[in-house]
C-alpha cells in the first residue's frame, strides 16, 4: 500500500543511507523526447534536509538529467530494497545543477567527498515522498560498488575529462543544452 509524505521522514533517511543504489529519472517537456533513467552508486547521495537532497554527479557518456533540469526542473529519485523488508521509495522534486565554481557548488561541496571525474552537483527540493510495497522487487546479494568509473577518471585526467564534457555533456540526446553547454 502506497503512503505519501510531505517530507523525508527520519526512518526513511536512515533507510536511504544503507541503500547501495538509487535511480534518477527526468524527462524533457517534449512528449517525443527521451525519458531518462540513470542508476547511481558510490558514496554520492546526501540528504540535506527533510525536503532537500543532492548527489555528486560524475562525468559520464551523457548529461540528460542536467539538460532536463535546465529546461523544466522535474526530477524523481527512486530507491528499492534488494535485501531485507520490501520497499520502494520515490522522492519527487524540482532540481537544479550546481557547476564547479558556482556559489551553490561551493555551498554544497563540503557535504561530499570529491571523487575523480566530478562534473556537477544535482540538488533537488522535494515536494512529495512516496513509499510503496516493493513486493515484486527481487532479493539480490549485497552488491559491491564498482570502482571502474573512478579508475577511468583517474586514468584520463582532468584535461581529457574536460574535453569529454565539452563533446558529450553539453547537450542532451534530444539536443537540449545542459548547464555545461552554457559554459562551453
Amino acid at each position: 500500500m502506497a503512503k505519501t509524505y510531505e517530507t523525508i521522514m527520519p526512518d526513511l533517511i536512515e533507510w536511504i543511507a544503507v541503500q547501495p543504489l538509487f535511480f534518477v529519472a527526468s524527462a524533457p517537456l517534449d512528449s517525443q523526447g527521451h525519458v531518462n533513467l540513470s542508476p547511481k552508486g558510490l558514496d554520492t547521495l546526501r540528504i540535506l534536509g527533510p525536503q532537500r537532497v543532492a548527489y555528486l554527479d560524475l562525468t559520464g557518456s551523457g548529461n540528460e538529467t542536467s539538460a532536463h533540469l535546465l529546461e523544466n526542473g522535474r526530477i524523481t529519485f527512486m530507491f528499492c530494497a534488494f535485501s531485507g523488508a520490501p520497499r520502494i521509495l520515490r522522492l519527487f522534486g524540482r532540481g537544479v545543477t550546481a557547476l564547479p565554481g558556482s556559489t551553490l557548488w561551493d555551498e554544497l561541496l563540503p557535504q561530499f567527498t570529491l571523487l575523480p571525474g566530478a562534473r556537477q552537483i544535482i540538488v533537488a527540493d522535494i515536494h512529495r515522498v512516496q513509499t510503496s510495497c516493493g513486493f515484486g522487487v527481487p532479493l539480490l546479494q549485497e552488491p559491491n560498488q564498482r570502482d571502474t568509473l573512478i579508475r577511468w577518471a583517474e586514468h584520463h585526467g582532468e584535461e581529457t575529462l574536460e574535453q569529454a564534457r565539452r563533446e558529450q555533456n553539453a547537450h542532451s540526446i534530444d539536443g537540449l543544452v545542459t548547464p555545461l553547454g552554457q559554459v562551453f
